[in-house]
């Protein structure tokens, strides 16, 4: 099964199932040596990198970011 079939069904679950399997699979993950959380993260920020650098995603100002999340906390 490929990741993009396991997330369609994944997805077609109820909403107390998808919390259920989101939690599952957050658990799991508390499991990781700490190199393997570094490797993930510096995956993760390479692909962002990359994404920005590519123009699919646009950098947004740290200020901007707070003032629209205390906006939300209200």
């Amino acid at each position: 099964m490929n990741i993009e079939t396991l997330r369609n069904e994944a997805l077609s679950l109820c909403a107390q199932e998808r919390a259920q399997l989101a939690e599952q699979l957050l658990v799991s993950l508390d499991g990781l040596s700490e190199e393997e959380t570094e490797q993930w993260w510096f995956q993760e920020a390479a692909r962002r990198a990359a994404e920005i650098d590519q123009g699919l995603v646009q950098r947004v100002p740290a200020d901007e970011v707070r003032r629209e999340a205390l906006a939300l906390l209200k």
